[in-house]
Parts: C-alpha cells; sequence; structure tokens
C-alpha cells in the first residue's frame, strides 16, 4: 500500500475515534489545499476540531490504546491553536488542531458548509474554500499570504464576495493585500 492510502486509511480510523467521543474534523492544511486545486509538498494530514484540552488528553489515550503514537502538545497562554495531537505511524503524521477557546467559529461553521468527502462514503470532510481561506489568514505569515496567493489565482471562479464575508465575520484582516498580488485580477481576464 503506498503511503497516501495509508495515510487516508490511518485518517479514517483517526475519525472513527473521534467521532465515538462525539468530536467532528474537517480537513485542513495542505490536504484541502491540494482539494481545492493548489498543490504543494506535504508529509502530513491536518484535522481540524473543536476540543478543549481533557478532550484532548483523552482522545490522545484513545489513540494509544488504538495502536497509534500520539503524543499531545498543549497550548501555552500565547498559542494561537488550542493543542495539537501529533498522530505517527508507518503511514507518516496526521496531526488533530484544535480551535477550541482560539478560532472555533471556523471550524463549526466548515463543518457545517462541508459537502465533499475526501473518499466516497467517508468520514473525511473537506473544508470549504470561504473557511480556508479564514483559517490562513488566521495564521498569518509569509508561508499562509504565498498559500492564499496561490490558492485564490488557481480558483479562480471562487466566490469573492463570500469569501470576503467569511473573512469579515470572522474580524480578518489582509485579504485585500491578498487579492491585490494575484495577476490578472480574478474575474479579469
Amino acid at each position: 500500500m503506498d503511503k497516501a492510502k495509508e495515510l487516508l486509511r490511518a485518517s479514517e480510523q483517526v475519525m472513527g475515534i473521534l467521532h465515538r467521543r462525539q468530536i467532528d474534523a474537517v480537513v485542513i492544511g495542505a490536504v484541502a489545499m491540494a482539494a481545492h486545486h493548489y498543490v504543494r509538498y506535504t508529509h502530513d494530514l491536518d484535522l481540524g476540531v473543536n476540543a478543549d484540552v481533557q478532550s484532548l488528553r483523552t482522545i490522545t489515550s484513545d489513540l494509544c490504546e488504538a495502536g497509534f503514537h500520539a503524543e499531545l502538545r498543549e497550548p501555552d497562554g500565547q498559542d494561537p491553536l488550542g493543542g495539537v495531537i501529533d498522530v505517527t505511524g508507518s503511514f507518516g503524521l496526521l496531526q488533530i488542531v484544535s480551535f477550541a477557546d482560539r478560532f472555533p467559529a471556523v471550524i463549526k461553521d466548515a463543518l457545517q458548509a462541508a459537502s465533499i468527502t475526501l473518499c466516497p462514503g467517508g468520514l473525511l470532510k473537506l473544508v470549504p474554500l470561504p473557511q480556508l481561506v479564514a483559517l490562513k489568514l488566521y495564521a498569518g505569515g509569509l508561508k499562509s499570504k504565498a498559500d492564499l496567493v496561490e490558492l485564490l489565482r488557481r480558483n479562480p471562479d471562487a466566490d469573492l464576495d463570500e469569501i470576503a464575508e467569511t473573512c469579515e465575520r470572522y474580524r480578518l484582516h489582509g485579504l485585500d493585500e491578498v487579492l491585490c498580488e494575484i495577476t490578472p485580477p480574478l474575474g479579469k481576464k
């Protein structure tokens, strides 16, 4: 079995463990960007969740009992994330990234709007483009900005009004600056 298939299989198993704890997740990060037409190198799969630290501890324990190697990195006061579980194995790396108590609305909205799964009949739901843009703006930094420029460039039919409204609702700034860097401007040929 190749690494990508092995990672997807492990991710589906992890999703099953999350569901047993009544925690929903959505695929974010580079895999989500690839599904939205911007492929860049990645060696992991990221799942966005809203889970408090105690739930993350429980999930980490459940993952270890299921045979995964799982390590929880708890947040500190300055952390923009609510904790990260690194799940490793022969499949590579899977990260469960919590936005609870930091930016929960984006995950909640992504879960409600998600309509595409990575595999037919699978549990891995793909973050919609507006929430993916919001997550990248939230992350900040030059790499995220570069990712956004390419992501939006490769989605010329994206609903920019919906994306802008989503970012405004989350009080995120910087989308206009990203749009100015796209040549030719979206919607103009």
